[in-house]
């Protein structure tokens, strides 16, 4: 994993305007970013509540992520724990903590104040647990 992140830099963020990633964070001054992330292209993060992205996490293209949300009027801070993945075109919703090692599939929506546990694999709309992992190995 060392090597991938060789050349890693922490990217230039600048409130309401794409990183050279092509990825956006909306309240930059509520996102702390950790080291080696990988945030794909077109990835929205709004940040008003606090976003904690810990280090090793990587997030698919497509992703939104919100510490607000006005339609139902909830908030909160939402935390990727360390290594944590979240797949392409998920949503993230507010008071959401994704564990150390955890995975979230592809195109789920993590509804509002959901704690996913260290090591497990949740997918679908609402995201629910289906699998886990097991010495780095995935069982569904």
């Amino acid at each position: 994993m060392e090597n991938r992140f060789e050349n890693w830099q922490y990217p230039e963020i600048e409130e309401g305007k794409l990183t050279k990633y092509y990825w956006l964070i909306k309240n930059k001054e509520g996102l702390s970013l950790g080291r080696f992330t990988d945030i794909g292209a077109f990835t929205y993060i709004n940040a008003k509540n606090e976003v904690v992205i810990e280090d090793y996490v990587q997030i698919g293209g497509g992703v939104k992520i919100y510490s607000v949300n006005t339609i139902d009027e909830t908030q909160g801070k939402i935390v990727l724990k360390k290594n944590s993945k979240i797949g392409a075109n998920s949503v993230i919703l507010p008071n959401v903590i994704v564990g150390e090692n955890s995975v979230v599939g592809a195109c789920s929506v993590v509804k509002s104040n959901t704690e996913i546990p260290a090591n497990e694999i949740w997918a679908g709309r609402p995201a629910r647990k289906i699998g886990q992992i097991i010495d780095g190995k995935r069982h569904y």
